[in-house]
């Protein structure tokens, strides 16, 4: 295990250009992960690396059988380090960090593999613009929990792996498939061509969501938080649905909206 106690050491640098913005990220193919709890659930074929402190290995290694267990992996494969508390500070992304950051392997999937090797009668989540990491974070765990098996999302789409996406997820980024699409139309119609059901969360919807009779193999559109799905995406929908609201509420976070959807359906 090696003490790191330059700020300026090559893999310290490294976690921070992961933390700095998407591009990196997808270069680098590694994200950052950070707290007990995050790293705990880590998939052992996942794992790239542990830093940590003193007084976290102290502690953790003799009262946290998985820590342990992931430390040692780390250990035997030469990535695991020990820094000082001022560089896990610069590593991490929080203002009081428990001690612990990780980075982990980045998966890659396409539409196509998914629905040849997955789940024959799939439920799908297709976002489109998501903007808000708290959001895009939520409806990630909301899916997991709702039984879905896919999300696809446009390249307008906040990346996943935002580190207030990760933290919002609550450890469902490491289970949830998901797929940036470079042409979300043409994907949304191969799905049809699937024989997947499409509907589309609008306001000119006629129809109230819980009215429906949802098959198994269904997908689900959320748009962007102030301004919905685009024309060229609603237009896909092989029906518009609607969550009907009392007062002079107009509209619903995209995340609460999302999850009344997801939960109907599955």
């Amino acid at each position: 295990m090696e003490n790191i106690i330059s700020q300026s050491n090559g893999k310290v640098r490294t976690v921070v250009r992961l933390l700095s913005g998407p591009k990196e990220r997808k270069y680098l193919g590694r994200y950052v992960v950070e707290g007990t709890r995050m790293v705990r659930e880590i998939p052992d074929k996942d794992l790239d690396s542990i830093f940590m402190t003193q007084a976290y290995y102290d502690k953790f290694m003799g009262e946290d059988v998985r820590i342990r267990y992931l430390v040692e992996k780390a250990v035997l494969r030469g990535r695991c380090y020990i820094v000082t508390d001022i560089i896990l500070r610069k590593m991490s992304d929080t203002k009081h960090p428990q001690g612990i950051v990780a980075t982990v392997n980045t998966k890659s999937y396409t539409v196509e593999e998914l629905m040849q090797s997955g789940e024959t009668n799939p439920l799908i989540v297709v976002l489109e613009r998501i903007q808000d990491p708290g959001n895009m974070g939520t409806m990630i765990r909301t899916a997991e929990a709702a039984g879905y098996d896919l999300i696809i999302a446009n390249e307008g789409t906040v990346d996943m792996y935002n580190p207030k996406v990760i933290r919002s997820t609550m450890g469902s980024i490491y289970r949830m498939p998901v797929i940036y699409s470079q042409a979300l139309a043409a994907d949304i119609e191969r799905l049809k061509d699937a024989g997947v059901q499409v509907y589309a969360a609008h306001l000119k919807a006629k129809r109230d969501y819980r009215e429906i009779s949802y098959g198994r193999r269904t997908a689900v559109m959320i748009g962007n938080e102030g301004n919905g799905l685009s024309d060229e995406i609603a237009s896909k929908a092989d029906e518009y649905i609607k969550i009907p609201m009392k007062g002079q509420v107009e509209s619903l976070n995209a995340s609460v909206a999302a999850a009344l959807l997801m939960f109907a359906v599955s």
